[in-house]
């Protein structure tokens, strides 16, 4: 299991099936890469970075991840990249994660920011989560 892939999946899941989310964002503009969009509004869920914390007595794993998710906007300004971001937060707001192949100890946003894209017709919002992934091998 590559953590920051089961991450990636389970919250493409979550916005996806997030009403508040899909009434401003197409479910097909939800997708895993690493560029500025061409169809907006969009959400890039980023790579993400996997911190191992090597195994215990067992065949047990666990990992850290964190990964950064892009809010895209084209043509409605900054603030409707903020209200997207806001309404992804929420929906993130679970108490349990469900990933494939593991299990999520801890999850959670950290942080949430709006750098300006050097053209001003976009708008953009960056979210940054954690989360503490475990599995057996």
């Amino acid at each position: 299991m590559e953590p920051a892939l089961a991450l990636q999946n389970a919250i493409n899941a979550i916005l996806e099936n997030a009403s508040d989310v899909t009434a401003r964002v197409d479910p097909m503009n939800i997708r895993a890469g690493g560029t500025r969009p061409d169809d907006t509004p969009c959400i890039i869920i980023g790579d993400g970075n996997t911190a191992r914390h090597g195994h215990d007595y067992t065949a047990q794993r666990t990992a850290s991840v964190v990964m950064d998710l892009h809010i895209w906007t084209l043509g409605s300004g900054q603030n409707a990249a903020k209200e997207i971001t806001g309404k992804v937060a929420a929906a993130l707001d679970v108490r349990k994660l469900d990933i494939e192949g593991g299990f999520c100890d801890d999850f959670r946003v950290v942080a949430t920011r709006f750098p300006r894209d050097p053209n001003p017709d976009y708008g953009h919002g960056v979210l940054s989560i954690e989360a503490v992934v475990r599995w057996i091998i």
